[in-house]
This record gives structure tokens, C-alpha cells and sequence, in this order.
């Protein structure tokens, strides 16, 4: 049976089969009806000839579904910085200068703009409560770990700064203390404190953050507090054993770095007022009381995970109001305008820089540093394989123990913990991945 161009084949309507396709030098969809019999792939090539097309048909696209989430698959493990490098700018100072540049050409012209209230003296009213809130969160933080360190194993290698939480330390030569070459790189593990898990980070304490920079020779008579804490007493946190001075009226420029203090004479008496909320303490070790079941130890591991997102939060919120300064070659911190003037800068060429901090812009990893540790993805099950360690994930040390706790795996650290891939059971397996 011939199939003659323009005519069209009358069939039963049982077997008539609607196909179509789309050539590619042509730009209109074309389509027939072909007997059962017909339906072979050479039948279905493209032809110059055109076929009856019903014109009330109308192309219908398809459309791919695509899975699409906020965090990836999977990420890298953070960048370990050795002593001789230089931590990067958060924005590259490139960039810096052409944003500063279009900002000298957008005001070109225009009146000045009003300075941010921190920068006047003043305190954002409507930050103050994120800032007790955050100062809570870090004392609320502090005594769960204490009472999770009685449930949930934790080990610190006595040589580094590394630790590892799991029944056992993990089997790495990843050492970088002292006597590593002796050692091959092994870890011996002591029990962790606090401090292992909650790297410390202090500062100096501003009675006046619009002062004079901290000399050298000032370093012993003005007292280091936390840095997190220092940023919530800047940002309007009330207490009494760390004075800081409150302006009730903006200061007055009167050249790029100097400046007066608005006349308050005219206002009433400041009045002593309490607290906005009540401030927590923490709970000495002598008085940490474990968890008596597993139900109470899940709670807390929930209650302790949801401290560390408030302070992290928290914190980077008042971070963006009120700056803070970190040194690119070594970990102090500044919460301030400007870095001060201390000379303690023992990081790689300090020489040359007279022992003086290199000041940046610091980011929130460098205010509450997360120290990653190995992710077990069976706490109770076998131990680590040296031979797999491609295979693991890691995560902070405060989102492993609460996991390992029994809470639920946070959404923004699924991509480092590694929770989709599938772990070989041998080595001789392993080398079969590609």
C-alpha cells in the first residue's frame, strides 16, 4: 500500500495512531495519522511534503521538572589555613575600590547623607533585644554542653587543636602538633573541656567604642572579655561589672577623626534602669547534673542546637550594624570602628610589621569559629576506616554531638556532613568508585 503526499488514509478509528514531529530546517510542527502497520522508524522520517494539519490543534511544550533546593548536594570542607597564609578579604579589595568609587559618583552632587546611629555614638533601639537574646543563646549554649559532655563522648587530641566525637577517636594521621614526625601524625586523645568545642575568642572591652585606639602600653590595665559578649554590650546589653558609656545624643563631627560630645545638659538625669530581660548565668561544673534518660538527653541536644542557630544568627545580624575587625594573620578580634594599636601580632612576617595586627573585616567564622569534626554516620556501629576517609563528611562539633544526642540533622549542614552518599564497606570497594 502506496502512501501518496496530500491525500490523507481513511482507517478505522481503533487503529488510527496520531504521531508528529518537528523539522528542524522548517519552522512548523507537522503531523498525520498512520496505519498500526506503518508505524516503522523509516516511515517516520522528515519529508519535504507537506501533511493535512487541523489547525485547530496547538503545540503543547513539555516542561522538564527540575529539583531545586536552597543548599547543594554536597560542599567542601572548610579551607584549613596554615600559619603562613593570609586569611582572604570578604570582599576582594578590587571590588572594594570600584564600590567605593561609584559611591564618590552617586554623591556627587547631593547633600551628605546621615551616618549610621553607631557611628554617631548612639545604640540601635531596635537591635537591642537580638542583643540579649544572643547573649542568652551563648550562657544557654554553654551549660547544655556541659551536661552533653556526660552523655556524649568527646576527645581532644592532646598535641592540636583537633577533636573528634564518637565513642573512639578516629584512626587519621592528621596531626600538626609537636613531635608529629615521631608520632606519624597520630592523635593521642585526652577527654574535651568546653573550650575544645566553643573555641575561646576574646577582646578588649571599649568603655567608649568612638575613643581613642588602644595603645600598646594600655594592653594590661584594659580587661578581655568574650568577643560575642563585648558585641552585645555594644549593641545595647546592661552589665554592671562591664560599664560602657551610653550617649543620649549624637556626636558632632568636626573632621574625619575627631569629634564632640552634644551638649546633654539640657536633659534630665539618666536614671538607672534594669535589665531589658533577665541575663542567665552559667552553671558551675561542680553543679552539672546529666540527663536521666534518653527522652530528656534528645531534648536537650534540640534545645542546645537551637541556642547555637539563635547565637550564630543573632550575631551576624549585629555584626552588619556594628563592625568588627579581625587580624588576616592570626585570630584576634576587635569589635570596634578600627583595630587597636596592641603589637601581640606573632603570626609569620610579624617582624615587618612591628608586631602590629593586619586589620580586616572579619565575617562570623571568625567571631564564633565552628571547629568541624568527622561525621559518624553510625555512632554506635563500627568505628572510622582510615581507608574510607574520602567517603566521610564533617560537621561543627556542636552540630555533631547534638545529632549524635539524638536531634534532627539541620537543613544548611546536610551539604558537608555527606548524608547521601553511600560508604563502602572494605577498601577493595572503595577502589572501585569511580
Amino acid at each position: 500500500m502506496a502512501f501518496i503526499p496530500g491525500t490523507t488514509i481513511v482507517l478505522p478509528q481503533k487503529l488510527k495512531v496520531q504521531f508528529g514531529f518537528y523539522h528542524p530546517r522548517r519552522s512548523e510542527f507537522v503531523t498525520g495519522e498512520f496505519h498500526q502497520g506503518l508505524s516503522s522508524i523509516k516511515s517516520f522520517q522528515p519529508t519535504t511534503s507537506k501533511l493535512p494539519l487541523p489547525l485547530s490543534r496547538k503545540l503543547r511544550h513539555t516542561r522538564a521538572l527540575v529539583a531545586s533546593s536552597e543548599y547543594p548536594q554536597n560542599a567542601d570542607f572548610p579551607r584549613y589555613y596554615g600559619r603562613k597564609e593570609k586569611k582572604p578579604f570578604p570582599i576582594p579589595v578590587v571590588e572594594l575600590r570600584r564600590n567605593a568609587r561609584q559611591r564618590f559618583k552617586d554623591r556627587k552632587g547631593k547633600p551628605k547623607g546621615r551616618p549610621p546611629p553607631p557611628k554617631q555614638g548612639l545604640v540601635v533601639q531596635s537591635l537591642v533585644p537580638l542583643a540579649y537574646d544572643v547573649y542568652n543563646a551563648r550562657i544557654t549554649l554553654i551549660n547544655n554542653i556541659k551536661r552533653l559532655l556526660k552523655v556524649v563522648h568527646v576527645h581532644a587530641c592532646g598535641w592540636c587543636d583537633e577533636i573528634h566525637v564518637g565513642p573512639e577517636g578516629h584512626p587519621f594521621s592528621s596531626c600538626r602538633g609537636k613531635y608529629t614526625s615521631v608520632r606519624k601524625g597520630h592523635h593521642e586523645w585526652t577527654n574535651a573541656v568546653v573550650e575544645d568545642i566553643l573555641v575561646p575568642v576574646e577582646a578588649y572591652h571599649l568603655y567608649d567604642r568612638l575613643g581613642n585606639r588602644i595603645r600598646h602600653d594600655e594592653r594590661f590595665t584594659i580587661p578581655r572579655i568574650p568577643a560575642v559578649v563585648e558585641l552585645c554590650i555594644q549593641a545595647g546589653v546592661n552589665i554592671p561589672d562591664l560599664p560602657t558609656k551610653r550617649r543620649r545624643k549624637p556626636v558632632v563631627w568636626i573632621g574625619r577623626k575627631e569629634f564632640v560630645d552634644a551638649d546633654e545638659s539640657e536633659l534630665p538625669d539618666p536614671v538607672p534602669e534594669p535589665p531589658l530581660k533577665p541575663l542567665l548565668t552559667e552553671i558551675p561544673n561542680s553543679e552539672i547534673v546529666p540527663p536521666s534518660s534518653q527522652e530528656e538527653t534528645t531534648l536537650l541536644a534540640e534545645e542546645t542546637l537551637a541556642a547555637w542557630d539563635k547565637m550564630r544568627k543573632g550575631s551576624n545580624r549585629l555584626m552588619k550594624m556594628y563592625p568588627v575587625r579581625v587580624c588576616g594573620y592570626c585570630p584576634e578580634i576587635h569589635v570596634g570602628p578600627s583595630g587597636h594599636k596592641v603589637q601581640i601580632c606573632g603570626a609569620h612576617k610579624h617582624q615587618q610589621r612591628n608586631g602590629q595586627h593586619g586589620w580586616q573585616a572579619a565575617v562570623l567564622d571568625d567571631l564564633i569559629p565552628p571547629r568541624f569534626v568527622w561525621h559518624l554516620p553510625e555512632p554506635i556501629g563500627e568505628p572510622l576506616k582510615r581507608e574510607l576517609r574520602s567517603f566521610y563528611g564533617q560537621a561543627p562539633a556542636v552540630v555533631e554531638m547534638c545529632v549524635q544526642g539524638g536531634a534532627a540533622v539541620p537543613e544548611e549542614y546536610k551539604t558537608t556532613m555527606r548524608l547521601d552518599i553511600g560508604i563502602p564497606s572494605s577498601g577493595k570497594e572503595a577502589e572501585m568508585v569511580v
